[in-house]
């Protein structure tokens, strides 16, 4: 199982990869399956068995999800996008669209409004099976330290109480309907104006989607000594006035002065949990005595975690004179 799981996931990289070159002609099943070496009805039937979906829609998803962003962010005309992103007119692009979303691509652009966006699966994920790590560490950046003001914002998020652990937050979120990590993922992509937002279209990579950890009486002893909720959302500006999805919260997080620790970009299956280690290692030892600050427990405050092998991994904790 494991090696199909890899082979399904060198597919859904090449799929993306494809879109972002409107590269139509090898977005088929046969060149695809071909890459592969097997035929195109094991394929489907390996892809459907892995993802929960077809190939066909999978992609029409993908594609869709890649050409919203363009009609929310660029002045491209919609004929330009719906050829673009493969579609055969006008027409159809909007078609497609509206069946998706619920709207016209020209209102959507108009008026920008939170849509589920099919996020890019991830069937082979090495930390997330329990395989561990493979080989010797490879990164050469050591973790930096350092303090930051950060400006006034808002975070618009979902959160629990109970969870512990990124992987146990999901777990307990899809129980609750409207809160599973593809719904939640999906509407926050959709989101114009994230502060974290590089373009990226992956759940919790490169689309300005956040962990985070609110200082909470009524949540989890954490392994730092404090209650806490666990939070998924996204930073938007503090002027931000856009429609807030009904399952999620919006709160204004105010002006103020934390800590950074920040390690490099790490090969995710070789290092990940020995950054991890080394992450905890260094928040737990810092020497606070030369510096003029603390870290700050009090109620309300928020650890912001940022989790991109391809960037960094990166605590951002609260800190008090």
């Amino acid at each position: 199982m494991d090696d199909w799981l890899k082979q399904i996931q060198t597919i859904v990289d090449e799929i993306d990869d494809c879109i972002k070159r409107h590269s139509d002609e090898a977005l088929t099943l046969r060149f695809l399956a071909r890459k592969l070496s097997y035929s195109e009805f094991h394929m489907t039937r390996k892809f459907k068995a892995i993802s929960g979906m077809s190939f066909r829609n999978y992609l029409r998803q993908r594609r869709l999800a890649f050409a919203l962003k363009e009609v929310r962010d660029s002045d491209k005309s919609l004929l330009d996008i719906a050829f673009d992103y493969g579609f055969s007119s006008h027409e159809a692009f909007t078609r497609s669209f509206k069946s998706q979303y619920g709207i016209p691509p020209s209102d959507y652009r108009k008026k920008p409004v939170p849509v589920i966006l099919r996020t890019k699966i991830n069937p082979f994920d090495r930390y997330f099976l329990g395989l561990g790590e493979i080989g010797m560490m490879k990164s050469t950046e050591d973790i930096k330290i350092y303090f930051v003001t950060i400006p006034a914002h808002k975070f618009l998020h979902i959160k629990n109480y109970e969870s512990n652990g990124y992987w146990d937050f999901w777990q307990k979120q899809s129980l609750i309907p409207g809160q599973d990590c593809d719904t939640i993922c999906g509407l926050l992509d959709s989101i114009k104006g994230k502060l974290d937002d590089n373009g990226g279209s992956d759940a919790n990579s490169g689309s300005g989607q956040v962990m985070a950890y609110i200082n909470d009486p009524a949540g989890r002893l954490c392994n730092w000594g404090f209650p806490r909720a666990e939070c998924y959302g996204v930073r938007l500006p503090v002027d931000y006035d856009g429609e807030v999805p009904p399952q999620m919260l919006l709160v204004t997080i105010p002006e103020a002065k934390y800590i950074v620790f920040e390690h490099g970009p790490f090969d995710y299956e070789q290092e990940n949990r020995t950054v991890e280690e080394k992450m905890e290692h260094a928040m737990s030892n810092f020497d606070f005595t030369e510096s003029e600050y603390s870290y700050d427990m009090t109620p309300g405050r928020i650890i912001y975690f940022y989790h991109d092998s391809e960037r960094f991994w990166k605590y951002i904790r609260p800190v008090t004179k």
